[in-house]
């Protein structure tokens, strides 16, 4: 099996400034992500799930090499898509291959390509305006696709969607990743799709912001949301958290 999309962290370490001292977010975090793999994040606001994803400090390496900053073997989609409003869907998903090597024709091909891949056929020349909640969030996943990442990082990005929209997309977004066969960490305070989409979901803790535990799910795809075992994993996981009240 290829190599691309493994990421590494040892021993990861954030620390912020502030008032009369140091602000430790994250603190002895190792994880290793193998090629391929869905990993899910959750846990309790302030627990440093979001610092993950952005962290460069202390060891993360990915194809073994040590990341110093944005790269274009990494894509990332936010809960705000973050479409520029005066571009199409067209040129907003271009804006991922502003600086990749590809040629024009290549590049029209990948746009095109991606386009599809997220059912926006017949959008490329719409506004975002124009667009809802859960297809501007479509295109933002396009866009972050485009020039073929090793590994996608999705910072709670249904987080603002009503439900049918998010159950849809997190369908969507499974459908897509085994399509693509990319590496994905998703960020959650959803338990339920944190199960429904991961491998594994990571559980972390707060104070300083650390890996608890690791919880393997082994259900088989496409998952049933109403099933005793999805169930019983849900309530594993919310155990882990010690938040009864988080969904």
């Amino acid at each position: 099996m290829s190599e691309l999309g493994t990421l590494r962290l040892a021993n990861v370490r954030k620390t912020y400034p502030v008032e009369g001292g140091i602000f430790t977010a994250l603190e002895n975090v190792d994880l290793h992500v193998s090629p391929g793999e869905f990993i899910a994040i959750v846990g309790s606001s302030g627990c440093g799930k979001s610092t993950l994803l952005r962290l460069i400090l202390g060891d993360i390496r990915l194809d073994g090499k040590r990341i110093a900053g944005p790269g274009l073997n990494r894509g990332i989609v936010f809960q705000e898509h973050r479409l520029f409003p005066w571009l199409t869907v067209g040129e907003n998903v271009g804006l991922g291959l502003e600086n990749s090597a590809f040629s024009k024709r290549e590049k029209e091909y990948l746009i095109k390509e991606h386009i599809e891949l997220v059912g926006l056929n017949g959008f490329e020349n719409a506004y975002p305006y124009q667009l809802s909640g859960g297809m501007s969030q479509r295109a933002a996943i396009a866009r972050a696709l485009v020039n073929r990442p090793e590994i996608l990082l999705l910072d709670e990005p249904f987080g603002a969607l009503d439900a049918l929209t998010k159950a849809y997309l997190q369908t969507e977004l499974h459908r897509i990743w085994q399509e693509e066969g990319i590496t994905m960490i998703l960020v959650t305070h959803d338990v339920e799709e944190a199960v429904f989409l991961a491998d594994r979901v990571v559980v972390m803790q707060s104070r300083p912001g650390r890996i608890k535990n690791i919880v393997p799910i082994e259900l088989p795809r496409h998952r049933d949301r109403g099933s005793f075992e999805f169930a019983q994993l849900k309530e594993t996981i919310l155990a882990e958290i010690g938040d009864v009240g988080l969904h």
